[in-house]
């Protein structure tokens, strides 16, 4: 079955490249811009080792946050009955960087197609987003 791990239930991945730098990728990730298109806009502030939760009622937790490397949260919306994690890294250097995002402990096989066509979309408008700041 596509997407069903031995231990976290189902999960999903996508990864994308970009001609941009990481520092530029990760200051644009948690940027308001960037934070409103991948998490939705904060009613809390992002913190380590604290809950947050968006306008259109997203919750969790932020588990780990390494500048410049990754975060990883819980992350649940409000009609969900499980907590999922969401892992989201930035790979490379000056010249370009991988974006990688994974989400697991996912339910379901319908859970994991719900959340792939959420990470895809985002994924566009990060990178389309992201394109932009790429030439300024």
């Amino acid at each position: 079955m596509i997407g069903k791990t031995k231990d976290v239930g189902f999960q999903f991945g996508i990864r994308k490249t970009i001609p941009v730098s990481t520092e530029k990728v990760w200051d644009f990730l948690f940027s308001k811009k960037g934070l409103n298109i991948w998490l939705g806009k904060l009613n809390t502030e992002l913190e380590l080792k604290k809950e947050f939760e968006t306008e259109n009622e997203i919750t969790g937790f932020v588990r780990v946050f390494n500048p410049n490397s990754h975060i990883r949260l819980n992350w649940k919306p409000k009609n969900w009955e499980n907590i999922s994690t969401v892992q989201i890294r930035v790979i490379g250097d000056e010249n370009k960087t991988t974006i990688a995002i994974h989400q697991e402990k996912l339910l379901n096989s319908e859970q994991r197609n719900e959340m792939k066509k959420y990470w895809t979309t985002i994924m566009e408008k990060l990178t389309s987003e992201m394109n932009k700041v790429g030439k300024e």
